[in-house]
C-alpha cells in the first residue's frame, strides 16, 4: 500500500504531501511501550520526518529531526530516509501528563518549549546541513512551520496528528505539508487559506477513511493537483551487529578494556527491541582490531 503521496498543482504554485502513518506509529508504540502522550509526541515527529524524507533527492540521503524542549518526555529523535522509512526514539517513553485544557493529549507539555528543533540533512557531503529554530509550542507541527519559514524561507502549512485508543494502541496517525513555490501570488495564497478554513483534523479525516490523496484534495479544493510520486513507507531500523561494533570502537580503548572485564556486554538499540551481546573474548577482539587500525 502506498501510504505517502506527493502532489503539485497544475499551475506549478503549490506542492503538497500527505501520509497515513498509522503503521509507523503503532510499530513505534509496540517497540517502546510509550505512554499515550509520548506516543502522540514521537508519532508526530516520525510522521514529519517521513514527509521531509521524501523531499530529499539522493537515494542515500537522510534527515534527522531532534527536539529537546525541557519537558518530561526528554529528547525526541526521528530519522527518515529518502523513501519515507523512519525510526525514532524518546528519552522517557513512559512520561505521562493529564489532558490539556482542551481535553487533548498534552504534547506541548510533555515536550516542553524551552529548547530547539534541529533538522540535520545528510546529503552525502563532507558535513551535514543543520538548521535550528527555537521551539514555538512543542506541539511539533507549529515548530516545523517555524523551521521552514526561518531556515528554508518556504511558506509552509504543517498538520500532524496521532489518535490514541484507551488501551494505548494507535487509532489513527498522519499528516500533511503544503508549501508555496516562488511562483505563488496573493491569489494562490487566498485559495490555500480558503481550503484550510474549517478543515477537519488529520486524524478525523483518516478515521473517516480518507486516503492521503483525498486529504490533499480536501485541503486544496480550488487546485487541480497532479501526483508526482507515491511511497510505501514504514518503520525501519537499520541497526546491525557491525554497526554496534563500530559504535563500541568509537567509545575508545579505555571503555573497551573496562567492558572486557565483564563476562557479557549487552547493547540495546534505541530504535528497536534488538539486543546485541558480546562476550569478553569478543570485546577483546574488537579492541585488538581497533588498535590495528
Amino acid at each position: 500500500m502506498n501510504n505517502l503521496i506527493r502532489c503539485i498543482s497544475d499551475d506549478g504554485c503549490v506542492v503538497a504531501l500527505a501520509v497515513d502513518s498509522f503503521e509507523i506509529v503503532e510499530t513505534m508504540r509496540r517497540f517502546t511501550g510509550a505512554s499515550k502522550v509520548c506516543t502522540a509526541a514521537l508519532g508526530r515527529l516520525l510522521t514529519a520526518s517521513s514527509l521531509m524524507g521524501v523531499m530529499l533527492k539522493g537515494d542515500d540521503d537522510s534527515v534527522t529531526l531532534r527536539v529537546n524542549g525541557g519537558g518530561p518526555a526528554g529528547s525526541l529523535i526521528a530519522v527518515s530516509d529518502s523513501s519515507g522509512n523512519c525510526r525514532g526514539y524518546v528519552m522517557n517513553p513512559h512520561a505521562e501528563l493529564p489532558l490539556n485544557a482542551k481535553g487533548k493529549l498534552d504534547v506541548g507539555g510533555a515536550v516542553g518549549k524551552d529548547g530547539f528543533l534541529s533538522v540535520i540533512k545528510d546529503l552525502g557531503l563532507k558535513e551535514p546541513m543543520v538548521g535550528q529554530v527555537p521551539l514555538v509550542s512543542g506541539e511539533i507541527a507549529e515548530d516545523l512551520t517555524s523551521y521552514f519559514a526561518v531556515s528554508e524561507q518556504v511558506p509552509t502549512v504543517c498538520a500532524l496528528g496521532v489518535l490514541v485508543n484507551p488501551d494505548f494502541t494507535v487509532a489513527a496517525a498522519g499528516g500533511f505539508l503544503i508549501q508555496l513555490l516562488p511562483t505563488a501570488d496573493d491569489t494562490v495564497i487566498d485559495k490555500v487559506e480558503n481550503g484550510l478554513a474549517g478543515l477537519p483534523a488529520v486524524t478525523s479525516m483518516l478515521s473517516d477513511g480518507l486516503s492521503p490523496l483525498e486529504i490533499i484534495r480536501k485541503a486544496l479544493p480550488e487546485f487541480q493537483m497532479e501526483v508526482l510520486d507515491e511511497h510505501a513507507c514504514g518503520y525501519r531500523c537499520n541497526c546491525s551487529r557491525e554497526r554496534v561494533e563500530r559504535a563500541l570502537i568509537s567509545a575508545g580503548e579505555q571503555a573497551l578494556e573496562e567492558m572486557s572485564r565483564d563476562p557479557m556486554t549487552e547493547v540495546k538499540c534505541h530504535f528497536c527491541p534488538a539486543v546485541y551481546r558480546f562476550s569478553s573474548d569478543e570485546i577483546r577482539q574488537i579492541l585488538k582490531n581497533a588498535r590495528q587500525k
